[in-house]
């Protein structure tokens, strides 16, 4: 299933000849090679390859949080990379959500107060913040750890913890560099279930780096990178197959 054939919605992601190059000093790394892509409204896209194919470079290039040497994205037809820094971080925090495996957490913070953050930056009156965190918390089942740490919380917990703050704003786009990496195989399963539920409900569109064939396979689409290229694309159906196995 190509995105030009695609049963989900209009365009919202674009990048069209994006090229990113690292200049260590002693070499450069062409991390993106001019790449072309589109993500539709609703859909949940993988990106996999091996370590360093450019992946996670494609995934901060896509949402702004990375600067690119040349090429074009834009996010529901606006080009983030002329937007000024403070606009392009009020748009994250109001349109965008964010997973990473490494959760990202303020740790003298409880789950609630995380929750809060994109809130507060979005300009969301304090009286509202709690609230909704306190309602994205009831959604991925944690209200009743809403005052714990993250230190207090298992990795599980942290990643739906990370997930509720992803959310809490009803973002028209999450983004998650290998959500599941840093779980065990029934939690990241759990994780995967949540992140799919909450697609299908809110109709989000998801773009989610990963290593996993089990994760891609939840993903509506799945495209491959290698030396900053993409160099083949496969359907649900296809990943499934892989992830069993077959």
């Amino acid at each position: 299933m190509s995105a030009e054939n695609s049963p989900f919605g209009e365009v919202v992601i674009e990048a069209r000849d994006v090229v990113k190059t690292y200049d260590t000093g002693l070499v450069q790394v062409h991390a993106l090679r001019g790449v072309n892509l589109k993500v539709r409204k609703g859909e949940m896209l993988a990106i996999m390859g091996p370590s360093g194919c450019g992946k996670t470079t494609l995934l901060n290039s896509l949402s702004g949080l990375d600067d690119f040497d040349s090429g074009l994205v834009t996010i529901n037809g606006q080009d983030i990379s002329r937007m000024p820094d403070d606009k392009k971080t009020e748009f994250r925090a109001r349109d965008m959500g964010f997973v990473f495996q490494t959760y990202n957490l303020l740790p003298v913070l409880t789950a609630a107060e995380n929750v809060e953050l994109p809130l507060i930056v979005s300009g969301t009156r304090p009286k509202e913040t709690r609230e909704k965190a306190l309602i994205s918390l009831d959604r991925v089942n944690l209200r009743d750890r809403a005052n714990q740490r993250p230190s207090q919380l298992s990795g599980g917990q942290r990643q739906r913890v990370t997930i509720a703050r992803a959310l809490v704003n009803r973002p028209a786009i999450v983004w998650a560099d290998e959500p599941t990496g840093a779980l065990d195989s029934t939690t990241a399963t759990e994780i995967m279930d949540l992140i799919v539920e909450l697609n299908t409900a809110d109709h989000q569109t998801c773009v989610i780096v990963t290593h996993d064939p089990k994760v891609a396979a939840r993903c509506h689409r799945t495209i491959h990178m290698a030396d900053g290229h993409i160099i083949r694309e496969d359907s649900q159906a296809t990943m499934a197959a892989v992830a069993s196995g077959h």
